[in-house]
């Protein structure tokens, strides 16, 4: 369905093809599927503007161990709830799972004064950790292959 909403790998770009797609292979337990809808509610992209519907899909993006969609949730929270608690926590889950745009918005919290010197210090070395985990010579050479195929990024 991503495929169909970017107009890649040759497929036309068909939001409404891809809005289906990502709701079949949502209904099936896709994670990624969850966190594009939740990005095609959010910006209303083949779909109305529905910011319930946005925050449901990336809650369920979010609990299946999509990163990125933890991050959007602090987003979610702190943006359109004013809850920044609970901002932080998912933004820091995410950071510590090794996502940089996290790690670099709670090192804003820290200077600002809304997190601690011991999250800050935490949140730090878990996140370096998750990097290093992820570290290996056939993740760097997928990657160079990738960039290599998709030269337009």
């Amino acid at each position: 369905g991503c495929h169909y909403h970017e107009g890649e790998m040759g497929l036309p770009k068909d939001l409404k093809k891809s809005i289906g797609l990502c709701m079949r292979a949502a209904e099936l337990g896709s994670i990624n599927a969850h966190a594009h809808l939740s990005q095609a509610y959010y910006n209303g992209e083949g779909v109305e503007k529905d910011m319930k519907k946005a925050e449901h899909y990336c809650e369920r993006a979010a609990m299946g161990g999509n990163v990125i969609a933890r991050h959007y949730l602090g987003l979610l929270e702190g943006i359109h709830k004013s809850n920044h608690n609970r901002a932080k926590k998912h933004i820091m889950i995410a950071a510590r799972a090794g996502y940089d745009n996290s790690l670099k918005m709670i090192r804003d919290m820290f200077t600002a004064g809304h997190v601690t010197k011991e999250e800050y210090e935490k949140t730090l070395r878990a996140h370096k950790d998750s990097q290093d985990e992820m570290q290996s010579d056939w993740r760097d050479t997928a990657v160079d292959v990738y960039l290599k195929n998709h030269s337009s990024l």
